[in-house]
C-alpha cells in the first residue's frame, strides 16, 4: 500500500493543480476497489455530519478505529494519487480494493457507517469540501474558548 499525505496548511483543498470537477473527481464506480482517507476523529465526525446534512446521500462507508482517534472514509480507487488535503492521509489499495462486507476491512476498526447503509464510496471532491468546512468549524469553536 502507498499513502499520500499532505500536511502543509497552505495547500489548497483541491485536487493537485485542478479544482474539483467531475473531470478530476471521478464518481464512485460500482464494483471498483476503494482507497481510504484517514482523518482525526473530531474532524471526521464533523465532516460526516456535514455530508449527511447535504443534498442526497453524499457519504459512503466510514470506519473508526477502536480508540476512536481516527475515521476512515472509503473513496474511489485512484483517489490517493491526487489527494492533497492537509491533516489527512489517503491510502492506496493498488487495485486490491477493500472488502465491503459486514466485517470491517481493517483489523482494530469498526464501521461508523457500514456498507449497505451508505453509498459505495464518498466522492473525493465532496469529501474535500466537507473536511475543509469541518476544519473551519472546529477552528472557530476552539477560538471561542
Amino acid at each position: 500500500m502507498e499513502t499520500s499525505q499532505s500536511v502543509d496548511p497552505g495547500t489548497p483543498l483541491t485536487t493537485v493543480g485542478h479544482p474539483p470537477t467531475p473531470e478530476y473527481s471521478a464518481p464512485p464506480i460500482e464494483g471498483a476497489g476503494c482507497d481510504l482517507v484517514t482523518v482525526p476523529a473530531r474532524q471526521g465526525l464533523e465532516a460526516v455530519d456535514i455530508l449527511r446534512r447535504g443534498a442526497g446521500d453524499a457519504v459512503g462507508p466510514v470506519l473508526h478505529d477502536d480508540g476512536c482517534d481516527t475515521l476512515g472514509f472509503l473513496v474511489p480507487s485512484g483517489t490517493a494519487a491526487a489527494w492533497d488535503v492537509p491533516g489527512s492521509t489517503c491510502t492506496e489499495t493498488n487495485g486490491r480494493g477493500l472488502s465491503l462486507n459486514p466485517e470491517p476491512p481493517v483489523e482494530g476498526s469498526d464501521w461508523l457507517l457500514p456498507p449497505g447503509e451508505a453509498d459505495l464510496a464518498t466522492d473525493p471532491a465532496v469529501l474535500r469540501r466537507a473536511l475543509g468546512e469541518a476544519a473551519r468549524l472546529i477552528e472557530a469553536a476552539d477560538s471561542r474558548r
